[in-house]
């Protein structure tokens, strides 16, 4: 059996067992709609449902549905409009179609009338409220959504063979952006090196890039790129993305250019750092401990380094190392970015609190063979959090102008996409791997 078809037949295992569970007789799923900027005829950028492209390869199909019924095949309504504005959908084409019922439909009222013999009373209907037709009005029910989040976390192997193909789609793109900074480019000439050589443009890309030079990499989500270069271009963070068949890659990168030493002494003391990291994804270990290791090896580097001279253990107790490393260690990653289902406590539902002091990590459950998730420790001279530092008893500690040299170069952030594999078995860093082969 091919690794799609295989996936197909989990996704109806867990489908069918979800909802004998819940007492439900179908699900039906919106892929999602097209929505309008206020006053205007202009559609926002289409974001398809990710429970739809979790079973079928399609990220630019508005107006279709899927429904799941126990020991039939899943019926997919596929819409393809007669339209000389646009470009519809091309026919229905690939693995999926001989696995499924399909229904073409050229109005989107009509899928209410091909779905018809799928609802009931106790059908599940999965989207948003936009979505609704008549007699399909998305209800998302929460104890059906609990498992289906749970069972996301762990990929199929069709699905991180999808995941392995975004990072080999991801890095080229990289190394092209690194190829523009060491060339003076600026961000905005960097970005448009990367949008060529991943083969995307800014529509399909799964998150908007983040091309920061200098300082600017001090902004962890920077959302601008200046058309100028800067007058000496000394750092360069680059947080970027590809995505196939809706699956996402997600890596970052810190660069410096010749000539700057003591930056890239810290840079390479991070990457070390880093490493060790991936090498605590394991199964069963709680994620929220590989975060607190984290905030240890950044200890480490800030001792070592000559900027705060406290001890490692110290640094960490008292807080220290959260203004230089503000954010959490990484999230899930797969049909979203952020993947769905990170601070759940059980395939039931329920929180797993993040650590006391630690609101931005994003995941909080014990590693599973088959999930993937991202490990990205950062080092940053970030000014306001650096005033706050000041202002505090441990300021003397700090060697401020250490903080003042560094603090040009904005910070440092290294992320792999990293695969959990069994007990017993190294973790596979997707990231690297894909790195490697280029």
């Amino acid at each position: 059996m091919s690794l799609y078809l295989d996936h197909l037949a989990t996704l109806l295992r867990q489908a069918e067992a979800a909802l004998e569970r819940t007492g439900f007789d179908a699900l039906l799923i919106a892929s999602g709609i097209e929505k309008y900027a206020f006053l205007d005829d202009r559609p926002y950028l289409f974001q398809p449902n990710p429970h739809f492209k979790h079973w079928l390869p399609l990220t630019n199909h508005p107006h279709s549905w899927l429904a799941v019924r126990p020991g039939r095949k899943p019926r997919v309504v596929y819409f393809q409009p007669d339209d000389y504005w646009h470009v519809p959908p091309s026919a229905p084409s690939g693995e999926w179609v001989d696995a499924v019922e399909l229904v073409i439909v050229r109005e989107p009222e009509a899928a209410a009338k091909a779905l018809a013999d799928c609802v009931t009373a106790r059908t599940a209907v999965i989207g948003e409220g936009d979505a609704a037709l008549p007699g399909l009005v998305p209800n998302n029910p929460e104890p059906l959504l609990n498992l289906l989040h749970w069972a996301r976390g762990v990929k199929t192997p069709y699905e991180l063979e999808q995941m392995r193909a975004a990072q080999r789609r991801a890095v080229p793109a990289h190394l092209a952006a690194r190829k523009a900074f060491l060339a003076g480019a600026s961000e905005a000439e960097i970005h448009r090196a990367y949008l060529v050589a991943s083969g995307h443009t800014d529509r399909d890309l799964p998150y908007s890039n983040i091309i920061g030079l200098n300082e600017h990499a001090a902004v962890l989500h920077y959302q601008y790129q200046d058309d100028s270069p800067p007058p000496e271009s000394r750092s360069f963070l680059i947080d970027a993305g590809a995505q196939v068949n809706g699956y996402a890659s997600d890596i970052t990168r810190t660069w410096v250019a010749p000539g700057h030493d003591e930056f890239a002494a810290l840079v390479a003391a991070m990457e070390a750092e880093q490493l060790g990291l991936v090498d605590e994804v394991r199964e069963g270990v709680d994620y929220r401990d590989i975060h607190l290791s984290a905030h240890r090896r950044t200890a480490r580097v800030l001792r070592n380094a000559g900027i705060v001279k406290m001890s490692e253990a110290a640094m960490v107790e008292e807080g220290v190392t959260k203004p230089f490393f503000p954010h959490g260690i990484g999230h899930l990653l797969g049909l979203q970015v952020h993947d769905v289902g990170g601070f759940m406590a059980s395939q039931d539902g329920g929180v797993a609190d993040k650590p006391e002091g630690h609101r931005y990590l994003r995941l909080t459950r014990p590693l599973q063979a088959g999930m993937v998730v991202t490990i990205e420790p950062g080092l940053y001279f970030i000014p306001m959090l650096l005033r706050e530092l000041r202002a505090s008893p441990h300021a003397a500690q700090v060697d401020w102008h250490a903080v003042e040299r560094l603090s040009r170069y904005g910070g440092i952030r290294i992320e792999d996409d990293v695969a959990c594999r069994a007990a017993g078995e190294a973790p596979e860093n997707l990231t690297r791997d894909a790195f490697a082969a280029a």
